[in-house]
């Protein structure tokens, strides 16, 4: 009974960093765990990657544990808003789209998106020329990369194909059923070029951009009365940034500092 007391009168006051809006010590973090360098599982089962390493520090700042629960993504935002668990930690890229539903943190880090296909393929992001080369993209289904292909690339003729995972994304392009792919950069690069299978391929040097529906600002999702917990989340990522945590963890993964700027 104390507890629920202190809880409620905490959350009425607008907390600070000393104390959380997580129930019994625990924030409950929603994530798709097959989109590596970000976020996967070892050989053990282990959740591992960047933002798994970034919830965990986030975490600790706000002295509450992180509890994962597992979601396809497309799935994410609806079991977010019906209070499967608190936040989504998925490398989810911050949309106007999203924004209509969901609530945002500051940024996080920024990725890029670029399209893989074979080395010896000479195209483009614009459609003419992806179907002048019989393109099929595929893309991870619910994602931002998915919304932009569909807007600027299906409308206009573009095959595009949607997975429910990003593995059977890369199956397919190695096995020639797709010829190519649209994802962040840093997935392309660790989960399939850098990979045996990914030899024969490239990326496109232009980066697929659209204000709408892909950006390149990653942050975490809350729900949208959730103003509590969206504040403490904000003022845990700044204090990471002002302390070099997400860029240390940005060249562990990325090989490059990423850190978002906030404006």
């Amino acid at each position: 009974m104390l507890k629920k007391l202190c809880l409620t009168l905490m959350l009425g006051a607008g907390l600070s960093m000393g104390g959380t809006v997580a129930a019994e010590g625990v924030l409950k973090i929603g994530v798709e765990a097959m989109y590596p360098p970000f976020e996967s599982k070892d050989a053990n089962g282990k959740l591992v990657g960047f933002d798994i390493e970034l919830a965990d520090a986030v975490c600790a700042k706000l002295d509450v544990k992180c509890e994962w629960v597992e979601s396809t993504f497309d799935g994410l935002i609806p079991s977010l808003n019906t209070r499967k668990f608190d936040f989504v930690n998925s490398n989810m890229t911050i949309t106007e789209a999203r924004k209509k539903v969901v609530n945002f943190t500051v940024p996080i880090y920024d990725v890029p998106s670029q399209l893989i296909v074979k080395k010896d393929v000479d195209v483009t992001l614009d459609p003419e020329s992806l179907k002048a080369k019989n393109i099929t993209v595929a893309v991870l289904q619910g994602s931002a990369q998915e919304t932009f292909a569909k807007k600027h690339w299906q409308s206009k003729g573009v095959k595009v194909v949607s997975y429910a995972n990003q593995d059977q994304v890369f199956i397919d392009l190695a096995n020639g059923r797709v010829q190519g792919a649209l994802q962040n950069t840093p997935v392309g690069r660790d989960a399939f070029l850098s990979q045996p299978e990914g030899k024969d391929f490239k990326e496109i040097e232009e980066v697929a951009n659209d204000p709408e529906v892909l950006t390149t600002a990653i942050g975490f999702a809350v729900r949208k009365n959730d103003h509590a917990l969206k504040d403490q989340l904000d003022q845990a990522i700044n204090s990471l940034k002002e302390e070099g945590v997400v860029a240390e963890l940005s060249k562990k993964y990325f090989g490059s500092d990423w850190t978002a700027r906030n404006e």
